[in-house]
């Protein structure tokens, strides 16, 4: 059986509307110069703060839901997660 070793997570920080919002990597892999930019990015696109969203048709509203989406990185292809003032990035 091959073992895996832990990756370390990576951390940059930015801020939001005068809070810090923070872009981790769990993979521990990706360039740090890329995150910050991923992260410098989504400020610039307000995809930080705690947001209503609700599913079409329902009338019920979701305060806060994370938002999800794919990134790519050089060659590799991440998941991204959005909630609140933070973000992720790990493996798809």
């Amino acid at each position: 059986m091959a073992e895996e070793s832990a990756a370390t997570e990576q951390v940059v920080t930015g801020t939001y509307q005068g809070r810090e919002v923070t872009l981790t990597d769990k993979t521990g892999e990706a360039p740090r110069e890329e995150l910050q930019e991923i992260l410098d990015a989504l400020i610039a696109e307000d995809r930080f703060g705690i947001a209503g969203m609700s599913n079409s048709g329902s009338a019920t509203i979701q305060i806060g839901a994370p938002e999800g989406g794919h990134i790519q990185i050089g060659e590799e292809l991440y998941r991204l997660i959005v909630t609140g003032y933070e973000a992720y990035v790990d493996r798809f």
